[in-house]
């Protein structure tokens, strides 16, 4: 059994000041891109983990993986004793990058588990399960479009959408979410926790683009103070005719330029590619679910 762990996409990502317990209230609409992380199962001896692929070596180590907490987390659910599968997570996408990977990574599995365990859990429980494993995890676990709340763990269908075209840049630089989250609260600039109107549909790429600019990312600014490579991706996509809109998803450093087609995206991806050979760049649709 394999899955597309889809990567992760905030459209807009709205923080309020931190609660009594530390933690930020948000509002954040996500999508989800067709390109992400690949996690399979096969049969094994012994429930364990095996990472490959081009950004493996970036992973702090299996033991404390998401992918294999998750599994542990829902064994721990079903109360009996369960078949033991092998787990392998191919990492295509850039770690601590604002693309949600870890949490997509974990929700993929989550999933795939309850199939091949055979267990009797409601979406609702599965949701609970993953969303004890970081405030990204419901969101991810299902990899569509939502709104998101609370710390991340509310939920809400997004307006519908349409196609969207986008080409998504990673200057290759990890960033710290805590670190972020400490500049932004210093900055002492908060956003209300409440979502802002959003229409019911939105039917073209570039209406989507035109209601973006309302909305903003507040982390993106602590983000580029902390890496001003961030500032250079951001500059870059902005001044390419393709792009209708640049923004940072999550707290970084991933960045997005939304498109008109995916032949602008794809030529859009071609010219950063060709200009800067050290930042990773790829040509995606956003949406979801793409399983």
């Amino acid at each position: 059994m394999m899955a597309l762990a889809p990567a992760k996409i905030n459209l807009f990502l709205h923080v309020a000041a931190p609660g009594a317990d530390g933690f930020h209230p948000l509002s954040s609409l996500m999508v989800f891109a067709d390109i992400g992380d690949q996690v399979s199962l096969t049969p094994a001896e012994a429930l364990g983990l095996k990472v490959y692929g081009p950004f493996a070596a970036e992973l702090e180590g299996e033991g404390d993986n998401l992918v294999l907490r998750a599994a542990h987390a829902l064994a721990a659910q079903a109360r009996r004793p369960l078949a033991p599968v092998g787990l392998a997570l191919e990492k295509s996408l850039p770690v601590a990058a604002g693309l949600g990977g870890g949490s997509s990574d974990a929700g993929t599995a989550l999933r795939l588990l309850r199939t091949a365990w055979d267990l009797p859990m409601s979406d609702h429980d599965l949701e609970a399960v993953a969303a004890s494993l970081g405030s990204d995890g419901a969101a991810c676990l299902w990899g569509r479009p939502v709104l998101a709340e609370g710390r991340g763990e509310r939920l809400r269908p997004a307006p519908d959408l349409p196609v969207i075209d986008a080409v998504l840049v990673n200057p290759r630089v990890s960033v710290s979410t805590g670190q972020v989250y400490g500049l932004y609260d210093r900055a002492g600039r908060f956003s209300d926790p409440a979502p802002p109107p959003m229409p019911d549909s939105l039917e073209s790429v570039q209406e989507l683009a035109a209601w973006l600019t309302t909305t903003t990312n507040d982390l993106q600014a602590p983000a580029v103070d902390l890496a001003p490579v961030i500032g250079d991706v951001l500059t870059t996509l902005a001044d390419e005719p393709e792009a209708l809109m640049a923004r940072m998803s999550g707290s970084g450093a991933t960045c997005f330029a939304l498109c008109a087609s995916d032949l602008e995206a794809q030529g859009l991806a071609d010219r950063i590619g060709r200009m800067r050979p050290d930042w990773w760049v790829q040509p995606c649709r956003l949406g979801g679910p793409w399983a």
